[in-house]
């Protein structure tokens, strides 16, 4: 993220505030994004005394009639923090209290058919490159979401893999600087190494190996935006509905998880044994992130539900997740 300079009469703390978070291994990128958005209201507010009233604190808070309240709730969570933090170095500022914007509803996970996988990799392997606007779309696209498919990685963990992070001997991908700043190493099927293969022979013959594997263009790896817009063409073409509730791009990691969890019940396989192995392959910090799949996974097929209950009988019942988890 090129770095941005803050004007307000808070711009060295934010930034100092920033430092710190980085110092103990948070990335801050998505939340630098919003304190400069915090940054610009103090500004355009005329906020000029280190103070954080509540009048200004509530002026943050309040939804606006265009945002969803995930996101009114993302605003208040950073502003709530920042706040504590200037607290802590005796700085006055009100701190939003919790719950001061209502509780978001509960994200129903699609799980994606046969069918509708089949649709839309149909619709993916006839993307067409373009030029001006996506040179290396039509070879990039169908191995990049057949990865994300069957691998479980996030979107942001894949779309920023460099050459150099893939292994195309041994199938698999190093995910470097994943969720909690860790590294791990994630499998992907032989076949879809062999196609990583082709496509660096195909669109990085003079690459360096730290280049982006999944590039837009060379030095630029593929935005989210990318991603979400070619996501939504793929599916019209597939004429798989699409509401303001979903399916979404991490939709496909929910679809692997619930796919390898049903594959390992059907198999008779000791879950409690497995599933460690999935929690380190998704890079999931707790037990209780993994745990959201297999609740899922017994909403998605009641006849597998009894066992799972057998197995976690105080899990089935009911978790959530964090839905910036899959980015």
């Amino acid at each position: 993220m090129s770095e941005y300079i803050f004007k307000s009469v808070f711009a060295d703390d934010i930034q100092e505030f920033i430092s710190l978070k980085r110092a103990v291994g948070f990335k801050y990128d998505s939340e630098q994004g919003m304190l400069q958005r915090v940054d610009t209201y103090f500004a355009d507010n005329n906020v000029t005394v280190r103070e954080i009233t509540k009048e200004i604190s509530d002026g943050w808070c309040r939804k606006r009639s265009y945002e969803t309240l995930a996101n009114q709730s993302s605003r208040i969570s950073v502003m709530r923090v920042f706040s504590k933090y200037l607290n802590d170095i005796g700085v006055p500022a009100y701190i939003p209290v919790e719950g001061t914007s209502r509780k978001k509803h509960q994200y129903n996970a699609h799980v994606y058919t046969k069918d509708e996988l089949r649709r839309f990799f149909a619709a993916v392997d006839a993307s067409k490159s373009v030029p001006s606007e996506c040179p290396y779309r039509g070879q990039i696209m169908p191995v990049f979401f057949r990865i994300l498919y069957t691998s479980g990685m996030r979107v942001s963990e894949l779309r920023l893999a460099r050459i150099c992070d893939i292994n195309f001997d041994n199938a698999y991908i190093i995910v470097k600087g994943g969720k909690n700043q860790k590294d791990r190493i994630v499998p992907i099927h032989p076949s879809l190494a062999e196609k990583c293969r082709e496509l660096k022979s195909s669109i990085h013959k003079c690459s360096p190996d730290y280049e982006y594997f999944f590039m837009q263009y060379p030095g630029k790896p593929m935005t989210l935006g990318c991603v979400y817009k070619n996501f939504r063409r793929y599916l019209r073409k597939a004429g798989i509905a699409h509401t303001g509730h979903g399916p979404r791009v991490h939709d496909f990691r929910h679809t692997f998880c619930v796919n390898l969890l049903l594959k390992w019940s059907k198999e008779g396989k000791d879950l409690m044994a497995y599933l460690p192995y999935m929690r380190t392959m998704l890079g999931h910090e707790g037990f209780e992130e993994t745990a959201y799949y297999l609740k899922l996974t017994a909403d998605a097929y009641p006849f597998i539900r009894e066992s799972l209950q057998r197995s976690f009988p105080y899990i089935i019942e009911e978790v959530t997740f964090d839905d910036r988890d899959y980015y």
